[in-house]
């Protein structure tokens, strides 16, 4: 699932950026990062914009009221600031979600979609998805996946539907191991690897020839149609 949203990240770390932008990009998203308040403002349009408030020329709220004053665009503020005040002027200027660092990856994307659904209300709600000519489709609004256009839902674990829907985010593609964990387990997760063997040897199990979880040997793995 390709998501055309063109993103303004505001942020002066540059390891923060960095690992933004792969996660983001890696989702679908275009991103453009500057590092200052004034290149955020003297940006092209946006439709979303993740701001730091710890800006090195600017102070961030102030850049945050100079956009919403500007328009509409849909505003994260993402900030070591974790301060009651800090957030509850951030949201009266005009942001519409306050993440804290640190954050994972995940956890971004996910409020920028709930942030996208809240401000596009009358939006056409997406279509389940198939992969395999319709043997496996996944209902991502739901969470649901179907096998064979079976009633029954496959019975996923949630980590198991976030692998599958990550892997089904581009069929066929090699997708490697680290791409994988910071994507389903957070870039944060020290814990060992051997964990996405164990998921994708349950995910081969419950979709059987429907779809094929293919190991991409010195990669990771890719989801493939089945037969």
């Amino acid at each position: 699932m390709i998501v055309f949203v063109r993103v303004l990240l505001v942020e002066d770390d540059q390891p923060i950026a960095d690992s933004l932008r792969r996660g983001l990009v890696r989702y679908g998203y275009e991103v453009v990062w500057v590092r200052t308040g004034a290149e955020a403002l003297a940006a092209g349009p946006a439709d979303m914009v993740l701001l730091d408030l710890g800006l090195p020329d600017v102070d961030g709220l102030d850049v945050c009221r100079e956009l919403r004053a500007r328009g509409d665009v849909p505003i994260i503020v993402i900030s070591a600031r974790a301060d009651e005040v800090d957030r509850v002027v951030g949201l009266e200027i005009g942001a519409d979600d306050y993440v804290s660092k640190p954050f994972g990856v995940r956890e971004v994307i996910a409020r920028m979609r709930a942030v996208l659904r809240r401000v596009q209300p009358a939006a056409k709600p997406a279509e389940p998805e198939s992969l395999s000519g319709g043997r496996l489709v996944i209902d991502r609004r739901a969470r649901r996946v179907h096998v064979d256009g079976a009633d029954a839902e496959l019975a996923l674990s949630p980590k198991e539907y976030d692998l599958l829907a990550f892997l089904a985010d581009a069929p066929g593609a090699a997708l490697t191991r680290e791409q994988i964990m910071e994507a389903v387990w957070d870039a944060n997760w020290f814990g060992p690897t051997k964990t996405l063997d164990v998921h994708i040897g349950a995910l081969r199990r419950k979709l059987g020839d429907a779809a094929v979880v293919e190991t991409v040997r010195g990669v990771g793995f890719r989801l493939v149609a089945g037969g």
